[in-house]
């Protein structure tokens, strides 16, 4: 009876034991062949986020504003001549190494910002106000 526990938990194990190599931690995530690279990412996170902003002030419906979205987001793509695919194993593969997309935002906040400022210009003259601290305080 002993060696057909042994036999039953052999069999039950030794399959685990040779598929647990086969696993992969996220950290280390073969980079993909087709990976958009950074400033490309960031371009196109800028203008991903900018239509965001345009479809949800549009006051369409949730449904609406939605087949909008997907639709712009096709064109989009098509502009920067990447797929939907590649793109989003692009930004999978950045997310699991973090300083990379970290890197990435700060060209997408920058590009945000002077889109921003050329559109606005009276209000980029205007010195930045702490959006995170407590409004100063006035006597």
């Amino acid at each position: 009876m002993k060696s057909f526990c042994r036999c039953c938990l052999g069999l039950v194990l030794a399959p685990l034991l040779l598929a647990l190599p086969a696993c992969q931690r996220p950290e280390e995530a073969p980079k993909p062949l087709d990976l958009v690279p950074r400033e490309k990412m960031a371009q196109m996170l800028a203008d991903l986020h900018q239509l965001e902003a345009q479809v949800e002030s549009s006051r369409l419906s949730p449904d609406s504003s939605r087949a909008l979205f997907l639709a712009q987001q096709k064109n989009l793509y098509w502009k920067h001549e990447v797929t939907d695919s590649a793109f989003q194993r692009s930004y999978r593969y950045y997310g699991i190494h973090n300083k990379d997309l970290n890197e990435i935002y700060v060209g997408v906040i920058d590009t945000l910002t002077h889109r921003e400022a050329r559109l606005n210009p009276a209000k980029a003259n205007q010195p930045a106000a702490d959006q995170w601290g407590p409004p100063p305080k006035t006597n």
